[in-house]
């Protein structure tokens, strides 16, 4: 049964507010208005060895105004629930947009030099249809908030009893972090949405230590971060009783396996592993705010530069992404943005070649797209929307391959799953990943765990080796809860989905080896 917004939220005067603060910009000359009122709720839960660690519960409850004045952006943020205080909120917006605006005519037409769509300097942006009184709930059954404290804990506890229960497990690390969103905003040219979002990400890590020999390790569940409630850790979306039960086995054949011999491999990437590739290397680099150099100065910038649109070979004729705010659970998946752009699903590569970018509307009418394909975001109350990643996905093939049938078509080569650490630079080209394990690939069949293994390419050259993409049934929507931009910095939860896939020819290191041990 589709949920309603929370109560307690609607319930606050936020029409109102969003009145006061809209009226004020308008009658001190603002061209565009928005107000945006959050209460995001965080709770988290963590355990070290079936014991209470630690746990937090809080609340951020605010709002926002931000305007554009004489071509330039003003934002101020407060917490004061009363209309005069919404009013000064506003009214503060514009004096910021009016000293922006002095320091960018003052800098002359040489530092905004002009585009066939605009100035760099100034700020105008895309049309969008209103949208008037829209409600949008994301989809799951039981919200997190309402399932006691104590019957979390006491879950984490039980799945960490299962592990520590098993031989070769010497320590088991739990936790679990929940979020519920509520957002609601309105502009001057009419839009008013009002959103909720309920998001999760529980984890388990099993350690196991060697204490003859001084080595340790850990392997972690693959069980991604989903935009979903509690029904997620009691058997919907994932097995969870099936993950518990062979991780143990698998911590104890990685203890003893042997280190890997460098070289170059055909890899088999399992779901698991690849999302955190297409995170790097596609998502970040296909930022069109970061492309164009806004976010040089901390993130960096991208390889993948906007004259290069429909140019650029990103990958074999086999690597069709996707950008998409509209995937059922996922963890960027929204109704409406921050700039009130209804969410939407398009091409970023098809066919290997570059075909779009993600954006917001100041970007979007800037660069000559006809709209925003919705991604503004921002991650507080506090906090000015800033251009942020949406679902970045690799489509299956509809008549792919299953992962057995993958590797069954590898002579030599290396089955990769879970993520662990990575390295990649700021144009989001040259990289190397890691994993939680490795299994070697003779003659089609596994044989075995490796460890130190970590695979190193360009981009284009690691794409550019896809041969083959398995089917809709090797599909996994893979996430995280910590994507970090801007400055001051934002943190924001982004789904990654793919199937598994095979890429030819790319090159291991041994980790240990390069590290002079």
């Amino acid at each position: 049964m589709p949920h309603s917004i929370d109560e307690a939220f609607t319930a606050l005067p936020l029409r109102a507010l969003a009145d006061a603060a809209l009226a004020r910009a308008r009658s001190l000359g603002a061209s565009h208005a928005d107000f945006r009122l959050e209460r995001v709720r965080s709770a988290s839960w963590r355990l070290r060895d079936a014991r209470p660690a630690g746990s937090s519960d809080s609340t951020d409850l605010g709002y926002a105004v931000r305007v554009v004045h004489e071509g330039a952006w003003g934002f101020a943020a407060g917490v004061d629930l009363t209309l005069d205080a919404a009013a000064k909120v506003a009214s503060q917006a514009v004096a910021m947009a009016r000293l922006s605006a002095r320091v960018i005519k003052a800098a002359g037409p040489d530092a905004a030099p002009a585009t066939p769509h605009g100035r760099w300097g100034y700020v105008e942006l895309a049309d969008e249809p209103v949208h008037a009184d829209r409600t949008w709930v994301s989809s799951y059954e039981t919200d997190p908030f309402d399932v006691p404290g104590e019957e979390k804990a006491g879950l984490l506890a039980e799945f960490s009893g299962r592990l520590l229960a098993a031989d070769g497990v010497d320590h088991v690390d739990a936790s679990l972090l929940t979020v519920r969103e509520n957002k609601f905003y309105a502009d001057t040219a009419g839009t008013v949405t009002t959103q909720q979002r309920v998001r999760l990400h529980p984890v388990l890590t099993a350690v196991s230590v060697d204490g003859a020999g001084g080595e340790f390790d850990s392997m972690r569940t693959l069980a991604p971060p989903v935009g979903r409630g509690w029904e997620y850790l009691t058997g919907t979306g994932w097995d969870w009783d099936a993950e518990l039960a062979e991780l143990p086995e698998l911590l104890a054949e990685k203890m003893r396996a042997p280190s890997v011999e460098a070289g170059r491999y055909d890899l088999v990437v399992d779901p698991s592993n690849l999302w955190l590739t297409i995170h790097e290397s596609v998502g970040h680099a296909t930022e069109l705010d970061r492309a164009l150099g806004y976010e040089a100065a901390y993130a960096g910038t991208s390889f993948a530069t906007f004259d290069q649109l429909g140019a650029l070979r990103y990958g074999s004729e086999l690597m069709n992404v996707t950008g998409d705010r509209t995937a059922e659970h996922g963890l960027a998946t929204v109704g409406y943005d921050d700039e009130g752009v209804e969410a939407q699903s398009w091409d970023l590569v098809r066919d290997g070649t570059l075909v779009g970018y993600q954006l917001d509307r100041r970007i979007a009418r800037l660069t000559g797209f006809e709209r925003s394909n919705g991604c503004a975001f921002a991650d507080s109350p506090a906090h000015v929307p800033v251009q942020r990643m949406a679902n970045v996905s690799l489509l299956p093939d509809p008549g792919g391959l299953s992962t057995e049938d993958l590797i069954g078509g590898v002579e030599r080569g290396i089955y990769v799953v879970g993520d662990r650490s990575w390295s990649i630079d700021m144009q989001r080209y040259n990289f190397q990943f890691t994993g939680q394990r490795f299994f070697r690939i003779e003659n089609g069949r596994l044989a075995g765990q490796v460890r130190d293994v970590a695979y190193q390419a360009s981009t284009t050259d690691f794409w550019g080796s896809l041969a083959a993409v398995g089917g809709p049934q090797t599909y996994v929507l893979g996430g995280a809860f910590n994507c970090g931009k801007a400055q001051p910095g934002q943190v924001a939860a982004v789904s990654h989905g793919c199937p598994s896939a095979l890429f030819k020819g790319v090159t291991i290191l041994n980790t240990t080896q390069e590290a002079g041990r």
